[in-house]
């Protein structure tokens, strides 16, 4: 049987991708990539997410792209003078279930023509949204919903990140028809015993 892979969407920026990303490793014992890193090349997302696992069985797999300013990639590559290849950003080989990291929201443009949902719908990669409670998130998140449906993208499911809030997650999942994964709690630090404890919550996917 293939290996699943998952591809961890967010509803915009710093909504807790690389968190979510690292529990699902951990729950499924899963490899990680993350195709484009954008900013904070000495300690990317791929060296925290390794950080935070206590299998020994996930591999972690090289950036197709690694760029050093902490933009949208389309802009981080124009401004690094690199150009990026999207046909040269193919899936690594794994054993495991791999877990794929976005970069920003759906409609992040890795490059000028192309949009990082453009890239999910080629790769036929199915999507776990996740959405975090702020002033706004129910719109940000229905938006994603509907970029997704409309380009018949499979969608595992949504993440919510942060402690409940009845009254947005219950209109999120009644429109979206979104099955609900699991919830990540508000915690200040983030280490591994969090995210070990976590991962219980996800090892049914």
């Amino acid at each position: 049987m293939e290996a699943k892979r998952y591809f961890v969407a967010g509803i915009g920026t710093d909504v807790g991708k690389t968190i979510a990303s690292a529990i699902l490793v951990e729950a499924l014992n899963a490899d990680y990539w993350k195709p484009v890193q954008a900013g904070d090349v000495e300690n990317t997302d791929r060296i925290k997410v390794q950080n935070l696992i206590s299998n020994a069985a996930s591999a972690f797999h090289p950036e197709s792209y690694l760029l050093p300013y902490p933009l949208s990639p389309h802009a981080s590559a124009a401004m690094a003078e690199v150009d990026i290849l999207v046909d040269e950003i193919q899936i690594p080989e794994h054993r495991n279930t791999l877990i794929i990291e976005g970069a920003g929201g759906l409609m992040v443009p890795i490059t000028y023509d192309d949009l990082y949902i453009d890239w999910v719908k080629k790769m036929q990669l199915e999507v776990i949204l996740v959405s975090r409670h702020y002033l706004g998130s129910i719109n940000h998140t229905l938006l994603s919903a509907e970029a997704l449906k409309s380009r018949n993208i499979a969608v595992k499911g949504i993440i919510f990140n942060g402690n409940e809030n009845v009254h947005t997650e219950a209109v999120i999942l009644q429109q979206t028809g979104f099955k609900f994964l699991g919830r990540i709690d508000d915690s200040a630090i983030v280490t591994k015993e969090f995210i070990k404890q976590h991962a219980q919550r996800f090892t049914h996917l």
